[in-house]
């Protein structure tokens, strides 16, 4: 029988020619020690000039494309493609990983680039947004990341001398970024002028902000900032691939063959030209260059690397060659010397040394060549061509001998006969030629059998047979010279093959995979002398396996290296080496092959990573070395921890099924039960599938787990306690170092890893994010800082964490099969192992990975436990044979056998090792395994008395060990869980039911005791009193389903799973008659009530049978059910019987006979039953949840008292309802324990307590039941039912536009009015008739504008500052007023402008980085933070880019901005808190998931992030002593949520401790001493909390909604601002003490109506408040005073704005019906008028004493500036007036409305404002109005795009252009005519320039537009996209602007935002 392992030689890389240039650049550098480093195919290569050798890093497993070198020129980054490519960090000295980064990118790693300190690394992806992420390399962790560009990026590159700026660039762009928290913003290249726009190939930054960058037109574009500064033409001949920095200046290199050398001043120093060197050929393009000291290196794009010396630069040394661009697929090896030749697609044939490592011939042909051969005595070498013909060559001097083509298609396989007379050329047309050598290649023979292209061909040894492969994987012999085909194969059986190189044939039928693609491996060559085979693959993998081997699948080591397929794989001619091929990475590799004596020193010198042979998956045959799995270890390794619903899967299965409740929704539902009940016991301990789980604590408690909850057991007590924060099965779980915590891992889709205190049961951290279907092994390291964790996946990935801060540290796919165990080394944090079935690896952490190596055992059995021993290298591991293996490093030492049968636990002691295994007996060994100190066997005879129940059998199987406080503890598969004293006796502390379901369950009559039967074969009893112990167990012949005591309880029946059920007495368990009559399962069994005359049982096959007892006999049978029968029940006489079956039918029977009763449902009720287990009927209607088609409610049962239901379900819900349960989806108490279904609930005959047991997790739980009063609150409550309750406390206006609010950005925002048209830049200019001639006789053209500071020399204003804003966001936005210094400046926020307002000089200063409008706004109170302030603001998609939302943390003082987060809250943030010791901030978004999310804002780093509710959330605040607990609200929502670790844990309120509360929309929260929280409601009542449960409501704090609350912390006193009407007692703001129990209200004194605060602050004795009405006021604590600060128009949009014509004051007119005057130098409003209807456009007189108003229902009227008395009105019109004006003689009035009419009215006519005449045929609603300077024509623009000229007061249209050009107008507000063409820009396709002013000198305009900008060009601008500067701050829409006189400053007004902004013009000098 052949060997069937892998062969114990192997291959180590010698040599790669070859370097990757094509499609890849800058990635060719000199190290610290002077070598080269390059990569090619998935190699990184380090070069060794001087002594000619290359060292290899073998971290990736797929074409390297990206490399980067550390400042520090040791360590090199390098980047792969693939599905999911990695970045490898590595040492170039070591060629060791130092660092793996992965889980970013897709597609590929484009570039790389390290910053200057070397301490981050930036990647660019391949995916379709070019991903950009910035890593700490050394933690493998992501500081931030951005979607790069829509296009290609080629080169990245830090700034050296600016902190955090990059640059990228790439096609037609570059992009200047800068990092700041975690947010990568880009700013745009701006080309402008100086250069074209095209693509950017590198790049490289100097100093004072200036980028050098080279071109693909071969210019060299210098930028500053991010402008173009200026080009240097022509530095190269066309595109420019690389540039590189060192001390002396640049170098760059291009397409043309040049590099080119530069000063620091980018000025030129010299040219070498490539190609015209002696190496040098046409075509030679540069892809990369790296220049240090004299020496330049320089790749090409033909694989070349050159040297260049700087003085001797005519001679560059060509250090190393490969093939170019095309497949590599000819490879021949010389017969007689170390050569080896190749010939690929660029059709060159070349002939490597592989003694020299060099070329040493290389000869061009006319076609590509696709295979070679050398004739036997080495002088003929014949080249295959592609396109059918074959040349045969002189190797000498490579000249040609023949050229013959017979073929069409090409020839893939020529060889030469062994005696050297011919040569068999096989080609793609299916046939193989064969010519012969003498007669000069004369064609002998054809071989004519293939129906597909041949691709492998041998010949025999005698030279007289032929055999091939083709490509439909036929193997075919052909007899030779003549080519006829041999059929029969007898006469084949003695021949020998002179080589195999074939792969069809069984020599070597074990190189294909057992299911596997024929065409997959595309060559093998033998090795006779030492019998081993060598393949070459598709997917790049060079395999060596012994030959021959026979059997599919066989046993191989594998070699990574070649990328993509290798096209040919052959042994030198001595065997010395193998020499592979690459296709696609055209690159060839030498192998030097370590014969197996060798192979064992050379493990010593070199433990490169290689050489960790994988030792492959195993093979199939049934005569495999692998000993047969131990039954139970199979039986663990087949479980699945799947499941059909998860709990995660709950909330959306719960909104599915609103509708349905939506419908019943109108009837009452029941309320929730007043008693609940507390876990107090249970029985189980995991250990049919867990090992190693179970551990004494700090305080000798025993802790360990079964279902879902942590155990916590007392053995003094006997009493339990509990953690129960896990939601599913528990499978495994460690203890701290300190013994004081523990970690366990769960099941789950995304199972989470719980760390909980033993002492105070809470959580300290949960780990979340990483592990799908469950967690399956974990361990502490011995610092206790770090945590490794297993998952249940596919690939069974391993993570290491940091477990405090919840933070991954590393992770990786640890196998395809289970792991059982995980082990961090005790010594080296950084080192861990895992073992399980068939594995044991070593790992070690780098960066973000871990790097493995398997275990070096000839034949890796299955490990199940592991633990290291003495020293860091010592690991000590169980087999499943019972071995104990002793391993040093990697390396396996020796073998002891430890037991019988698997050894499943091991525990490491100071001196020694305890082991247990499947034989139950415990060993005791010294500390080398040396010898066995002492065994213990598990017995029933060593059982000590005071054991809490019985063994089951002797010797059972030991799944954990562990030691402490003098005893060794133990657990068993059977669950049970023994103490060992050192001295022999055992004492039983804990046990539970075997594996296999538990369903039956009762308990009995009058004694606290229960029966139990499972499908272990067991019935048990078990005392529920203190003692909590089995009392009795007896073996069962089969499962059974049900039990039940007689009424007396001296009897139990038992329902067996074969159909039978046997009476036995209850206290011996002795059988007292036993019956068989069915097949199916017996599923339920009753006596019948008070003599227990009757027997009924159940059964699968749906009938019931009725015995009596007494006479033993079958009396009736109960037929008609259609499905099984699940439950059944007696009524209290004994005589009716009720049915539930598996169909959800319900029926009655009479008994004893079995006849079936219909009953009508209104009977039901009245029947009295003696016990309710069943599930169906109306009066329990309401235990079937929403959900009830993915989950079954499976058991219940009524108390004795008939007040309480309890139920259980398939989710492992324990839940208790109030009966009768009527009415639909009744409310609940529910409680979590129990992992997968509970299967049986069971109340005790006192309903002292509740017995459940579950079924898949074998446990029996007992519960407690607390009656209403006498419970205090714990924090084990139940949680509420599912439904929150429809009423929510009210509608209220404001909270319900706050709620439905939909926030766009600005770069989205749409036209405000409604317009119709071409736009102005895409007109088309009609030709004017008469173009004047150049020299005109005409008057010189009049000004455009008449000017006003004539005799002044007019000045251009160059720039704006923004002096004053007047607005405050008050109607939308919450909570974002505050006190700053004391009281000396307060802060708060409009439009995307952060405001700070100095009380005492009442100046304002400005934080203007937000790009879009701030939401939401806090102060840091932490006094390490002084003035720290968190913006948030609107945003796009959550992806990372520029308009994602973002947070802006920054300093109120100097407005430097801090720290930027984007986040991934798409559509914006509306809630930001700082924590309390100001570290963290907690942010809550718009998205629809209403995530909360909790950043560390100092370093950018998101710590958790968690969906939060369905709606909306309002607020979330920390509390303000915490920096882990915090509190949500929102509709319907209130939530208490704590962080741990990186995990956020939440529970909702419970209301159900006050009657009739019911869950309301909370609005604010509060916070009070003890925990206390309250909550502001819709309602105006505030909730009080106490932990998560109500405790007390305040009713009608406010008599509005509650919006806002403010807890002071020096006091605690708090303050609350609500909407409500002001009257005598109350006002809308209150202070109130610490509890909420005595206010004092305040009124504001604004006139309002209602008062409705929005804000409120409490510094020292002052509250500040800020409204709805956009004030924002102080009030005095002391005297009520109220002083109103800020002021602004309250809705929107403000449309009207009018400029003193001689002082700096303004009017404003806006839609909330008022008129407001402002005064720019005193920074305040001056006056106000309410119009009583919203007013539209306003304007002053020309002398200043009148003003005209527009309203939006047609009416004007005209104001006396002095009394503000009204002159006139007048409603001419019905619709909106657009624009009024005044003409500037004062005599006209013009009024323009949408009505497209413009009226004209004679105000020297007096008040009565008789129309005089209107201008008709105007094409759409009139938008601006402009006066002529002598008032005799009127200029208007239009809706349609249109600007029309009428006289005044004719109202007639002027169409005459000429005449039109030489009018001089007095003022110009259109942003229409060909004056203004240039206002347009590109990008309003959807959004339209609104608004526009030309100042009073006429040489600027102003506008603004829908995107929220204003804008400044100079005037006129007739050139389209003219240049403009542009000012942001407003939010979208800006509705008007205005220059007030002298153009001091400009005005402009915002839609949106309702806000007023005036800037200040800076004038140009003179």
């Amino acid at each position: 029988m052949a060997d069937r392992t892998a062969p114990n030689c192997h291959l180590r890389l010698e040599w790669v020619y070859g370097y990757r240039g094509h499609q890849c650049r800058n990635n060719l550098y000199y190290t610290a020690a002077k070598e080269i480093v390059y990569f090619v195919a998935g190699v990184g290569v380090v070069y060794n000039t001087r002594e000619h050798k290359q060292k290899f890093y073998l971290g990736h497993n797929d074409d390297i494309i990206s490399l980067a070198l550390h400042p520090e020129r040791v360590l090199v980054a390098t980047g792969q493609v693939g599905k999911e490519p990695y970045i490898c960090v590595w040492d170039s000295y070591t060629v060791q990983t130092v660092s793996i980064l992965k889980d970013v990118h897709t597609h590929g790693v484009a570039c790389l680039a390290f910053d200057l300190e070397g301490q981050c690394l930036v990647s660019v992806g391949l995916d379709s947004k070019n991903t950009i992420c910035v890593w700490d390399w050394r933690r493998g962790k992501v500081l931030a990341a951005a979607p790069g560009h829509t296009d290609r990026i080629f080169d990245i590159s830090w700034d050296l001398y600016q902190p955090s700026k990059l640059v990228s660039c790439g096609v037609k762009h570059i992009k200047f970024w800068s990092l700041c928290g975690n947010a990568l913003t880009p700013k745009r290249g701006v080309f402008g002028k100086t250069g074209d726009l095209q693509t950017i190939l590198c790049l490289a930054c100097a100093k004072d902000e200036v980028t050098y960058s080279g071109a693909l037109n071969g210019d060299i574009y210098v930028w500053k900032s991010i402008n173009l500064m200026r080009t240097v033409q022509g530095a190269h001949g066309s595109g420019i691939f690389s540039m590189n920095v060192c001390e002396e200046g640049f170098a760059t290199g291009g397409r043309d063959g040049c590099v080119r050398l530069w000063d620091l001043n980018f000025k030129p120093i010299t040219v070498i030209d490539l190609r015209e060197t002696d190496q040098g050929y046409k075509g030679l393009s540069v892809r990369s260059v790296c220049w240090r000291g004299d020496h330049i290196l320089v790749g090409t794009q033909d694989s070349e690397i050159f040297e260049v010396v700087v003085h001797d630069r005519n001679k560059p040394f060509l250090i190393m060659q490969g093939h170019c661009e095309g497949e590599l697929w000819a490879l021949a090896v010389h017969p007689t010397k170390p050569l080896a030749m190749t010939g690929s697609d660029d059709r060159s044939v070349r002939i490597w040394s592989l003694i020299d490592h060099a070329l040493i011939a290389r000869c061009n042909m006319e076609e590509p060549i696709r295979c070679a051969a050398v004739s036997t005595d080495g002088i003929h070498l014949a080249l295959g061509m592609k396109d059918g013909s074959f040349t045969v060559l002189r190797v000498r001097d490579m000249t040609e001998v023949v050229h013959i083509k017979d073929r069409k298609e090409a020839i893939h396989e020529l060889k030469y006969s062994p005696d050297g007379g011919h040569l068999a050329v096989g080609s793609n047309d299916n046939s193989v030629d064969i010519y012969g050598v003498v007669q000069r290649y004369k064609k002998v023979g054809e071989c004519i059998g293939s129906n597909s292209f041949i691709t492998h061909m041998d010949w025999s040894t005698d030279s007289k047979f032929l055999q091939t492969n083709d490509g439909s994987g036929r193997r075919l012999f052909y007899r030779m010279p003549s080519g006829k085909e041999v059929t029969n194969r007898e006469e084949l059986k003695l021949v020998q093959w002179a080589s195999w190189t074939c792969v069809l044939g069984p020599e070597v039928n074990g190189i294909w995979p057992k299911y596997s693609d024929i065409n997959e491996i595309n060559s093998v060559d033998a090795n006779f002398n030492n019998q081993v085979l060598v393949t070459a693959d598709d997917y790049g993998l060079v395999k060596l396996l012994r030959y021959p081997c026979v059997k599919k699948g066989a046993k191989f080591k594998k070699y990574l290296g070649h990328s993509a397929h290798i096209t040919n794989a052959r042994w030198s001619h001595d065997y010395q080496w193998v020499v592979t091929i690459g296709g696609a990475d055209h690159s060839v590799f030498q192998w030097k092959f370590v014969p197996e004596r060798k192979s064992k020193e050379a493990l010593l010198i070199a433990p490169q990573e290689t050489l960790a042979d994988s030792n492959s998956e195993e093979s199939d045959s049934d005569q495999s070395d692998v000993p047969e799995m131990d039954s139970e270890i199979e039986q663990e390794t087949q479980l699945t921890y799947r499941r059909q619903v998860y709990k995660e899967d709950l909330p959306q299965l719960k909104e599915q099924g609103k509708e349905k409740q939506r419908a019943t929704a109108m009837k009452k539902r029941e309320r929730a039960p007043g008693s609940g009940v507390k876990l107090h016991f249970i029985h189980g301990y995991r250990g049919y599938d867990c090992r190693s789980n179970l551990f004494y604590t700090q305080t000798g408690e025993i802790v360990y787990h079964v279902a879902a909850i942590g155990v916590v057991y007392n053995r003094q007590q006997n009493t339990q306690r509990f953690y129960m924060g896990h939601d599913d099965d528990i499978l495994c779980l460690a203890i701290h170092p300190l013994k004081d915590f523990v970690a366990t891992g769960q099941v789950g889709r995304d199972s989470s890893i719980h760390i909980w205190d033993t002492e105070t049961l809470k959580p300290m951290s949960v780990l979340r994010g990483f592990h799908q279907l469950g967690v399956c092994a974990l361990d502490f390291s011995a610092d206790g800082k770090r945590l490794a964790t297993v998952g249940l996946d596919d690939n069974h990935t391993i993570v290491l964490w940091d477990w405090r801060k919840g933070e991954k540290l590393s992770a990786m796919r640890g196998s395809k099969d289970k792991i059982f165990v995980v082990k961090i080394n005790p010594y080296i944090p950084d080192k861990l192992i895992t073992a399980g079935v068939k594995h044991m690896k070593f790992w070690h952490k780098a960066g973000g990975g871990l790097i493995g190596r398997k275990g070096n055992m000839g034949k890796t059995e299955t490990m199940m436990c592991a633990v290291y021993g003495w020293s860091e290298e010592m690991v000590f591991s169980g087999t499943c044979t019972g071995d104990i293996c002793i391993w040093r490093d990697m390396f396996l030492m020796k073998t002891v056998k430890a037991h019988d049968g698997p050894v499943f636990s091991v525990h490491a002691l100071e001196k020694g090792f305890v082991t247990g295994g499947k034989d139950g007996i415990v060993a005791l060994w010294d500390d080398t395994f040396e010898r066995c100190l002492k065994t213990y066997a598990i017995k029933r005879s060593v059982l000590a008395p005071g054991s809490k129940g019985l063994l089951l059998e002797d010797n059972p199987s030991i799944r954990a060990i562990s030691l402490g406080h003098g005893h060794i503890l133990v657990g068993t598969k059977n669950g049970e869980i023994l103490e060992v004293d050192k001295s022999g006796p055992i004492t039983l502390l804990v046990q539970g039911h075997m594996d296999g379901e538990v369903w039956g369950l009762a308990t009995h009559p009058h004694l606290p005791l229960c029966a139990t039967v499972s499908d272990d074969k067991t019935l048990r009893i078990w005392d529920l009193s203190p003692s909590h112990c089995m009392l009795a167990v007896r073996k069962l012949r089969k499962g059974g389903r049900c039990c039940c005591f007689s009424p007396d309880g001296k009897a139990l029946a038992v329902g067996l799973n074969d159909g039978s059920f046997l009476i036995v007495n209850a206290d011996t368990l002795e059988d007292l008659v036993s019956f068989h009559h069915r097949k199916d399962v017996i599923s339920d069994i009753r006596f019948s009530p008070v003599t227990g005359k009757y027997l009924a049982v159940a059964s699968g096959d749906t009938f019931v049978d009725i015995y009596n007892v007494m006479s033993s006999k079958r009396v009736g049978v109960c037929k008609g059910c259609l499905s099984y029968i699940t439950h059944l029940d007696w009524d209290k006489r004994g005589k009716l019987l009720q049915v539930n079956t598996g169909a959800k039918e319900q029926f009655f029977f009479e008994a004893p006979r079995g006849k079936r009763q219909t009953i009508p449902a209104t009977e039901v009720e009245k029947i009295e039953w003696s016990t309710w287990t069943c599930v169906l009927g109306a009066s329990v209607e309401g235990i079937w949840p929403l959900i009830s088609d993915v989950t079954e409610v499976t058991a219940a049962c009524l108390s004795n008292d008939s007040m309480v239901l309890a139920t259980g379900d398939d989710l492992g819900y324990v839940k208790l309802f109030r009966y009768p349960v009527k009415g639909k989806y009744a409310k609940f108490k529910r409680y979590v324990a129990h992992s997968t279904h509970v299967t049986n609930v069971r109340w005790t005959h006192d309903d002292s307590l509740l017995v459940t047991v579950g079924g898949g997790d074998t446990c029996l739980m007992i519960w407690a039941h607390e009656l209403e009063g006498h419970r205090e609150f714990k924090q084990c409550d139940s949680e509420e039912s599912d439904i929150e309750s429809e009423d929510d406390g009210g509608y209220d206006s404001d909270v319900t536009r706050e709620n439905e609010i939909n926030y766009t950005i600005k770069a989205l925002s749409t036209n405000m009015r409604s317009m119709t048209g071409v736009k102005p830049h895409l007109q088309l200019k009609e030709p004017s008739v008469d173009e004047r001639p150049p020299v005109s006789r005409a008057l010189p053209q009049p000004e455009k504008l008449q000017t006003n500071n004539v005799g002044k020399k007019k000045r251009p204003i160059e720039d704006l500052v923004l002096e004053l804003v007047f607005g405050y966001r008050g109607n939308d936005c919450r909570n974002n007023v505050h006190y700053l210094n004391e009281g000396a400046d307060i802060i708060y926020h409009t439009a995307s402008v952060g405001i700070v307002l100095n009380l005492t000089t009442s100046c304002q200063s400005f934080y203007v980085e937000h790009s879009d409008d701030i939401l939401c706004l806090t102060i840091n109170q932490h006094p390490k933070f002084p003035n720290v302030v968190a913006t948030g603001q609107v945003g796009d998609a959550g992806d990372m880019s520029a308009t994602s939302p973002s947070i802006h943390v920054w300093d109120a003082m100097t407005k430097q901005t801090l720290s930027v987060l984007r986040c991934f809250h798409s559509g914006g943030v509306c809630s930001v808190s700082f924590s309390a010791t100001g570290k963290l901030l907690l942010s809550v978004g718009l998205d629809p998931e209403h995530t909360v999310t909790i950043w560390k804002w100092q370093e950018g780093a998101k710590v958790a992030s968690r969906i939060a509710h369905t709606q909306r959330i309002f607020v979330a605040e920390f509390r303000p002593d915490s920096d882990t607990h915090f509190v949500s609200v929102g509709i319907k929502h209130v939530r208490f949520w704590t962080l741990a670790g990186r995990a956020l844990l939440s529970k909702k309120g419970v209301l159900s401790s006050i009657e009739d509360a019911r869950m309301q929309t909370m609005l604010s929260v509060a916070f009070g001493a003890n925990n206390l929280t309250f909550t502001g409601t819709i309602s105006g009542d505030v909730c009080v909390w106490k932990e998560h449960i109500l405790v007390r409501i305040v009713a009608k704090a406010h008599t509005g909604p509650v919006f806002t609350m403010y807890t002071t912390l020096r006091d605690g006193l708090i303050v609350t601002g609500g909407k409500e009407r002001p009257s005598k007692e109350g006002g809308a703001l209150k202070l109130w003490d610490q509890e909420l129990k005595r206010c004092r209200a305040f009124r504001l004194e604004t006139g309002q109506i209602i008062d409705c605060v929005r804000s409120v602050c409490r510094g020292k004795g002052k509250i500040l408040v800020g409204t709805r009405n956009a004030e924002i006021i102080e009030v005095g604590e002391k005297n009520a005073a109220c002083n109103i600060l800020v002021n602004g128009h309250m809705d929107g949009p403000i449309w009207g704005l009018a400029a003193h014509p001689s002082r700096d004051v303004f009017l404003s007119a806006a839609e909330d019906g008022t008129v407001r005057l402002w005064d720019i130098p005193e920074k305040k409003m001056l006056n106000k008028v309410n119009l009583g209807h919203a007013a539209h456009t306003i304007s002053y007189s020309p002398e200043g004493d009148m003003v005209a108003i527009g309203m939006k229902n047609g009416e004007f009227i005209i104001l006396l500036v002095a009394s503000l008395k009204i002159w006139g009105k007048k409603r001419d019109r019905r619709s909106s007036i657009q624009d009024i004006r005044f003409s500037p003689n004062s005599r006209y009035l013009a009024v323009g409305s949408t009505e497209s009419a413009v009226d004209f009215y004679d105000l020297t006519l007096g008040p009565q404002l008789n129309r005089i005449n209107c201008c008709r045929d105007i094409p759409s609603f009139v938008m601006q109005m402009d006066f002529s300077a002598d008032s005799a024509y009127i200029q208007l623009s239009t809706g349609a795009y249109k600007r029309l000229v009428y006289e005044v007061p004719s109202g007639k249209q002027v169409t005459e252009q000429t005449h039109i050009d030489r009018i001089t107008w007095a003022t110009w507000t259109s942003v229409l005519g060909d004056e203004v063409i240039g206002i347009w820009s590109r990008n309003t396709d959807k959004a339209d320039v609104t608004c526009a002013c030309v100042s009073h000198s006429g040489l600027n305009i102003i506008t603004g537009d829908d995107f929220g900008m204003v804008k400044l060009f100079d005037f006129p601008c007739p050139e389209k996209f003219a240049k403009h500067k542009r000012f942001l701050g407003h939010s979208a829409h800006l509705t008007n602007v205005r220059f007030t006189n002298g153009d001091r400053f400009a005005v402009s007004a915002g839609g949106d935002d309702r806000s007023l902004f005036v800037w200040r013009c800076v004038h140009a000098p003179h």
